[in-house]
């Protein structure tokens, strides 16, 4: 093993090495850094010229001009060393732009591609489940429609109508009767197309769905929920006690009835904390935030195992997962609070949903507030991402589903008489994710670069706008310093996905 990882590690360096020197020297020689200077009519043109050309070694050939700057580079894995990637041409060491630059792209990359796999792979594996029916082939038009989209034009368009349309609805947040009803009709359509059956069960499905959604739409336009959002206590029980079920369904099916009442006790402690630990959950921060978040999972954890069963890791992982979901509703919540005094804000001018920045310069408020302040300004650049990534995901865990469902163990787990949810998730499920390792692995660099232009277009400080300057300014450092960011990043997460290979699948192990 340790074998493995060295020789793995060592071929990774030398891919790092040969790909950084090609693009070095191909910023060295796309341009001149000093041609703003060559072009000025300044009294001390020279002193300028001078004084960029000793700042970024323009005296020396770019060849030799690369190893100057590997010299610096390499300090960054020499411990007790000062990390040196250069300077920006604006005097800026890259280490500093890109310890502020990171953290912003890391916020939307993160969040993207977490939804993006989550719900990609849930939705591609029911698809699988449903072949050829109405549901498999919409989203199959759908997952085709967003993957051949450039993430740009998305940007735009979500740029127009997620954030300028819906900021200009909420300066009167009503649905007109016409709205209700057209959305109603296509609500029926779509849950129609999910749930499927005999035509009975599709028209029972059609008028629920409708009768429904049109009065969620009607109590919320009536109610003025926009302007004063919440989930409160009555809604968390409803949403709650559905996540239960669902949960327990997936993990330990429903007939085990302890995990079901593990995870519904912990919707009770949900609703419970809700109201008890208000005080506590008005001066929190985000690292007594999350505490209370693992706090929630070790205490559903717990709550699994005292309630037992004939199986209690089911019990635990039903009852942690319900309540670590429970606990997100409870601080969604507490974000809806805060909305009106957000909206309200000076600052933000009735305008919530930003188009450009990654947060409000010199917003006032407590954690709250400042919370809704970032979701303001990451749902669009996220959304984008995740819309692009969506459709990947949803693709390559269909066929990978299909095609394990087609195995001979599946149908001799089957033939067992082992019930179809025992089967999906025991044993074809995890099989599935094999080959989505690498998919994995692949995508999350590919959504950093990605986020170059994202971050462009909503005009997001992080490495993109890093990535994009360097390259209008013939500056290689602070390009170099994003290529090492993103390299070491595929690189670390492709050996991630080899190693995963060995926990998913007993029959894979890594030797040397």
């Amino acid at each position: 093993m340790t074998s493995y990882l060295l020789r793995r590690l060592l071929a990774s360096v030398l891919i790092l090495l040969g790909a950084s020197f090609i693009v070095y020297i191909l910023i060295a020689y796309s341009g001149d850094p000093l041609q703003e200077y060559r072009a000025s009519n300044l009294p001390n043109r020279a002193q300028l010229m001078e004084a960029r050309s000793n700042l970024l070694n323009l005296d020396v050939p770019p060849v030799l001009r690369y190893f100057l700057w590997l010299g610096g580079a390499v300090k960054c894995v020499v411990p007790f060393a000062q990390c040196d990637l250069g300077s920006s041409i604006q005097g800026q060491p890259v280490t500093a732009a890109l310890s502020s630059a990171i953290p912003s792209t890391l916020q939307l990359v993160t969040g993207a591609a977490l939804l993006a796999i989550t719900i990609g792979i849930a939705v591609g594996i029911v698809t699988a489940l449903r072949q050829y029916s109405a549901l498999d082939y919409s989203v199959t038009f759908i997952a085709f429609l967003f993957f051949s989209l450039p993430v740009f034009w998305v940007a735009v368009l979500l740029k127009e109508f997620g954030a300028i349309g819906f900021n200009d609805f909420l300066a009167d947040p009503r649905f007109t009767t016409r709205t209700i009803v057209l959305v109603s009709l296509i609500s029926g359509v779509v849950w129609t197309v999910i749930l499927s059956g005999s035509w009975a069960r599709r028209a029972i499905t059609f008028a629920a769905a409708a009768v429904v959604t049109g009065g969620i739409m009607y109590y919320l336009s009536a109610s003025d929920w926009f302007a004063y959002p919440g989930i409160g206590p009555e809604v968390l029980v409803v949403l709650g006690a559905g996540v239960a079920v669902a949960v327990t369904a997936i993990i330990a099916g429903l007939q085990n009835r302890r995990a079901l009442y593990a995870s519904l006790s912990m919707v009770v402690v949900g609703v419970v904390m809700m109201t008890v630990a208000a005080p506590l959950l008005n001066s929190v921060s985000l690292g007594l935030l999350l505490l209370l978040g693992v706090l929630a999972v070790g205490v559903g954890y717990l709550t699994g195992h005292l309630f037992g069963g004939y199986d209690p890791a089911q019990s635990r992982k039903a009852a942690g997962l319900t309540s670590f979901i429970v606990a997100v509703l409870v601080a969604l919540d507490r974000v809806m609070q805060a909305w009106p005094t957000y909206y309200n804000n000076g600052r933000v001018h009735g305008r919530p949903i930003a188009t450009i920045g990654s947060a409000t310069p010199n917003l006032s408020g407590d954690f709250w507030v400042h919370a809704a302040d970032k979701y303001g300004h990451l749902v669009l650049p996220t959304f984008a991402l995740l819309l692009i990534s969506l459709a990947s995901y949803t693709r390559y865990s269909r066929s990978s589903m299909l095609e394990v469902m087609e195995q001979d163990y599946v149908r001799t787990a089957r033939a067992k008489g082992l019930s179809e949810r025992v089967v999906v998730v025991r044993h074809a499920f995890r099989n599935a994710l094999i080959p989505l390792a690498t998919v994995v692995a692949f995508d999350i660099g590919q959504l950093i670069g990605g986020a170059v232009i994202t971050e462009n277009v909503f005009s997001f400080k992080g490495m993109g706008t890093l990535f994009i300057t360097g390259i209008k300014n013939v500056d290689p450092n602070p390009v170099m310093g994003v290529f090492v960011i993103v390299g070491i990043t595929a690189v670390t997460f492709n050996l991630l996905a080899d190693l995963a290979y060995s926990a998913l699948d007993p029959r894979v192990r890594v030797r040397a």
